[in-house]
């Protein structure tokens, strides 16, 4: 593995090296430049033929870290022109594309996890045919409950990046609503979001549209392997693991979504169940996945990321703010990420208002220097 650093007042590049064998055995060597080390645009470093890797800039995590930049190689270089295409309505050339559904041997998970969601795609298809308007609400109330809370403000901001701190009870609450989102429990799925951060748009990512748009969007969830082959095993929730609670939804995480099928039937009968599982768990899966997939292929850049993330308001305004998906990686620890005034973030919004009333502290958000680091010079 190798892992670049450097200053913003020098020039030079120290490069690290550890042995994947044994990682106690390092090397580093000093490079200096005579000259500034340019940041290509996307465009050019994604369709250039020489190969050259992507830089990111991790920028600050915290205010501890505001003096430190650290860079890091994303294993992405340009495909040639006869093994790779360009994505519809965009300049995000697939590198390699990765069938899922073939050619590899599938586990009891990757059944698993296919059947349901063909399962509630099939359910949702009822939708028409057994419409109320009490099964519609119960939707639509499910639909905050499970995506604003469950999957946006607690899997993503508070547990994923620890954008803010929520009282225990509070926490735990907000996480078994992104339990019955049924996109799986909260320890695998923080670890899975970290690493994309960590390997973002590079070989080593779980999830991106370089290997075909559907890969990023959904099929990468039917090879489960393929994730820890690439990053290894879940190491990186340490902070998850040694809670009771998270663990516990690990060994039952199927159990809840079960139960709440069970109460919806009980209440209202198929319609209920048509509605509250199938419709609103598909609508959820999709404004989930839009984010990893149309977000790192349609909208604008206003940050340096050195990846694909992109801003993208209609994903946006369906994901409760989750689509200024370019704001978010270039700001990874913060709690809001519509950064602009017009940049609707109902996530944010709810943030603010539970630390308005006291329940949520240590709200983090981008300080000017950060921002300055990661803007377009141009």
């Amino acid at each position: 593995m190798a892992v670049v650093t450097s200053s913003s007042n020098a020039y030079p590049l120290f490069l690290s090296l550890s042995s994947r064998r044994n990682p106690l055995i390092t090397a580093t060597t000093r490079f200096k430049f005579k000259q500034p080390i340019s940041k290509h645009s996307i465009t050019k470093r994604l369709s250039s033929r020489n190969q050259n890797p992507i830089c990111k800039f991790e920028g600050l995590d915290d205010t501890h870290n505001e003096k430190r930049r650290k860079t890091r190689i994303s294993a992405i270089s340009a495909a040639s022109e006869s093994d790779s295409r360009r994505i519809w309505l965009s300049d995000v050339v697939v590198k390699r594309e990765n069938n899922v559904f073939s050619g590899r041997k599938w586990n009891a998970l990757d059944i698993g996890t296919l059947s349901i969601v063909v399962m509630m795609h099939g359910l949702a298809l009822f939708a028409p045919f057994y419409f109320n308007w009490g099964a519609f609400w119960v939707a639509v109330w499910l639909y905050f409950a499970t995506g604003l809370l469950g999957i946006c403000l607690s899997f993503h901001r508070n547990l994923s990046h620890r954008s803010f701190k929520l009282p225990k009870w509070l926490e735990y609450f907000c996480a078994y609503c992104g339990v019955l989102a049924l996109q799986g429990n909260p320890i695998d799925w923080v670890s899975t979001h970290r690493y994309h951060h960590q390997y973002c748009d590079s070989e080593q990512d779980p999830h991106s549209p370089l290997e075909g748009f559907w890969f990023s969007h959904m099929n990468w969830l039917f090879d489960t392997k393929a994730i820890v082959k690439r990053c290894g095993e879940p190491s990186n929730v340490g902070d998850l693991e040694k809670q009771p609670f998270y663990r516990f939804m690990r060994r039952t995480y199927i159990l809840h979504p079960l139960a709440l099928g069970v109460v919806l039937y009980v209440l209202g009968g198929f319609p209920y169940l048509v509605w509250g599982m199938g419709v609103r768990t598909v609508w959820v899966y999709h404004i989930t996945w839009f984010v990893n997939s149309a977000c790192h292929v349609w909208g604008t850049q206003a940050w340096n990321t050195g990846d694909l993330s992109r801003n993208n308001w209609w994903v946006a305004l369906l994901s409760f703010g989750e689509g200024w998906h370019n704001n978010h990686h270039a700001f990874e620890y913060s709690a809001r990420h519509g950064l602009e005034w017009w940049q609707v973030d109902m996530t944010w919004y709810t943030v603010k208002l539970l630390q308005f009333v006291g329940l949520a502290e240590g709200v983090k958000l981008p300080i000017e220097a950060h921002k300055q680091r990661l803007a377009f010079k141009n």
